[in-house]
């Protein structure tokens, strides 16, 4: 394998001598390191920017060095844990895996410093452990260095010697014995000299590793299915080379199976026939296949329907039994049906979901699809007091947290997901039109194929007056319609934008992806998901859908019935926080945010007093979630004290209602004791 790759290399080489390139000719032709420069472009390690050009003699930074390096040795892409680097970023993943390898260190408050411009001196420390990494040792005694005093570390001056004497890296002085050499650690890199480095570094493995005979061709390990007849019988399980493999022995009932389960010393898991019923240790998911939504009942006899959640996703696991799983989604408790689960022992993978604060105080969280074997992430808002920068939590419902011991360190509501859709956004139409712009030129910026021509094409300019208007005649948050569509639509570059003018993923379902409504114009969209989502089923107090008008979790607001992905309400209200943050943050934590607080139904006054001519509306009663605190969230305006003593709170109404003059009904009045603040902080 290790002869190919120096085969590989060299026929590539006399290609690229062959074959001159069209592409970067006039800005590549006649440079001193055009060769290695041509070889690592045309290999993918150095890659153009978004106007196609190389620019060889631009600075190199740390975050460019360690994608160059990771595609070098061709590490895994992995989720970085630096706070200064966005999950999002095109690079992410490089620089995660050169974090996981330990080539490439941060600081000691969890920096990466990925826009740093790389010093000659850090690069040969990342040369130097890259050699290491791949097992190679060099012998530098005989180097001697004439600015070792200036250089910032030891290791530095180690390393300078070690890719000096491997020839990966030159000096800009060298003596005719070639031991002693002036380094310049504090010189920066261009991209053509970063070339020749890799590209030395290639030639260097190629040479230095063993070659590789091999192997003789494995034959297929039996897998082991049960004997025929046996699919009601039921059998324990371990894991064996990270897989779960059967035990002989057969079981008639579950009750027998569960008793050998649980004084087995190995044991890691209970089959009937091939279907995986219960784990010792480890985490539940929605087992798909993909595009096929998992359902959570409201009891073991799958009547009702409480929520779905995406393939893939994570659940809580409760309680096992012989035809059911309980679970929690969400702060939702509920009841799954055996053929929609599926498990993973932690003895073979440990992956999931985790929360983390980086040093810009944001709120990221990290999700796995165990489907997929891929996290993915997004911000949320600012970080909770109680957290700590840099250290993971972990959450059910995205409210209530623990720390990695599952211990309980805080309740924290994210300010957006919990906000009435009914406020109203202080920003104008001219504001939300310019922030559009900004923010598809942003996207545009990046290079990715999706995003081509945003800038003139996507969906979503100009809709700030239209949005404003539903907001105005409809009660629905103007911000809140523009950070769903973004989301839905990608920006409003996604294919049922462009084909089909539809910014939310109306009529969209997870096992037709392809399908959806079809709407005349954006703004025609735009109307449906005010009038036939939010303020039909899913915003009105007493419709199927009503969990609250918020985007929320599973547990409450939107995200229990409008989406699968049970981190959609987080997801929007993460586009509503960075919205409103890049206009001035004039929303954020403008109104008290509170929930009821009671499982039987609740009324909602005209005004602070109590009889028939009051009511404006009734909460439907509701399960209070296994935490006993997911109530109707509400956002208080102003609190006075009633006629009958108690305090009473204005809240925004979630019904959309009109006075005799047909003028909104805004507000309604809630009795105090019956509700509960949240903390956004």
């Amino acid at each position: 394998m290790k002869r190919k790759l120096t085969a590989m290399i060299v026929i590539l080489m006399l290609l690229l001598q062959l074959t001159p390139s069209v592409s970067h000719a006039d800005e590549l032709t006649g440079l001193t390191l055009e060769k290695e420069l041509r070889e690592l472009v045309a290999m993918g390690i150095i890659k153009g920017f978004s106007d196609g050009k190389i620019y060889p003699k631009s600075d190199v930074s740390r975050g460019d060095f360690a994608a160059f390096l990771a595609r070098t040795m061709k590490l895994s892409a992995e989720i970085p844990e630096f706070t200064d680097v966005n999950p999002s970023s095109a690079i992410a993943g490089e620089i995660g895996a050169i974090q996981k390898s330990g080539i490439m260190k941060g600081t000691l408050d969890g920096r990466f410093m990925p826009e740093k411009l790389m010093t000659r001196e850090e690069m040969a420390v990342t040369a130097a452990r890259a050699i290491a990494y791949i097992g190679i040792s060099v012998d530098a005694q005989e180097i001697v260095l004439t600015d070792e005093s200036i250089f910032a570390s030891t290791e530095g001056v180690n390393a300078a010697k070690i890719v000096f004497a491997a020839g990966i890296m030159n000096g800009t002085k060298v003596d005719p014995t070639r031991t002693i050499i002036t380094f310049d650690p504090a010189g920066l890199s261009k991209r053509d000299q970063v070339a020749a480095v890799l590209s030395r570094f290639l030639a260097f493995r190629a040479k230095h590793e063993l070659p590789e005979i091999d192997p003789e061709e494995p034959t297929e390990p039996e897998k082991p299915t049960p004997p025929v007849g046996a699919a009601d019988k039921f059998q324990l399980a371990i894991v064996e080379n990270k897989a779960m493999k059967l035990l002989d022995k057969k079981y008639d009932t579950y009750a027998e199976a569960v008793k050998a389960f649980t004084t087995s010393p190995i044991a890691e898991g209970i089959y009937r026939g091939k279907e995986l019923l219960r784990i010792k240790s480890g985490m539940a998911f929605a087992q798909g296949p993909l595009n096929n939504a998992t359902v959570i009942y409201s009891s073991p006899t799958f009547a009702t329907q409480l929520t779905y959640i995406e393939a893939g996703r994570e659940m809580g696991i409760l309680e096992y039994a012989e035809n059911y799983v309980k679970v929690q989604v969400g702060d939702t408790v509920g009841y799954v049906k055996h053929n929609q689960i599926d498990f993973v022992p932690v003895s073979i993978s440990e992956s999931k979901d985790y929360y983390i604060g980086n040093s810009a105080g944001e709120l990221l969280h990290y999700t796995y699809n165990y489907l997929t074997h891929a996290y993915g992430a997004y911000s949320i808002g600012p970080v909770p007091e109680f957290m700590k920068i840099g250290t993971r939590y972990y959450s059910r419902d995205g409210v209530h947290f623990l720390d990695g011991a599952g211990k309980a360190v805080g309740t924290h509501h994210p300010y957006f997901q919990f906000q009435s859709i009914r406020s109203k956004t202080e920003y104008t139409a001219e504001e939300m039109d310019a922030f559009i712009l900004q923010i598809i030129a942003e996207k545009e910026s990046t290079g990715l194929p999706k995003y081509a021509g945003a800038t003139a094409n996507s969906k979503i300019i100009g809709l700030g007056s239209y949005i404003k208007e539903m907001e105005e005649y409809y009660r629905v948050n103007g911000l809140f319609i523009l950070s769903a569509a973004m989301h839905e639509s990608d920006f409003g570059m996604s294919k049922n934008a462009f084909d089909k003018n539809n910014l939310f993923g109306i009529k969209v379902f997870d096992s037709t992806p392809e399908a959806g409504e079809k709407y005349a114009t954006p703004e025609r969209s735009i109307e449906a998901f005010v009038l036939e989502y939010a303020n039909k089923n899913y915003g009105i107090p007493g419709r199927p859908y009503a969990k609250g008008a918020v985007p929320g979790n599973k547990t409450v607001g939107f995200n229990v019935h409008y989406a699968s992905d049970p981190t959609w309400g987080a997801k929007i209200s993460g586009h509503m926080w960075r919205t409103d943050k890049a206009m001035g943050s004039k929303d954020f934590n403008r109104y008290r945010l509170a929930r009821t607080n009671v499982k039987t139904s609740l009324n909602v006054r005209t005004e602070p007093a109590v009889s028939p001519e009051t009511l404006l509306f009734t909460y439907s009663e509701r399960d209070l979630g296994r935490s006993g605190e997911s109530g109707y969230p509400v956002a208080i305006v102003e609190q006075q004290q009633g006629a009958d003593g108690y305090i009473w709170y204005k809240v925004f109404a979630d019904s959309v209602t009109h006075d005799k003059s047909g003028q909104h009904i805004e507000f309604g009045w809630i009795r105090g004791d019956l509700v509960t603040d949240l903390n956004t902080k």
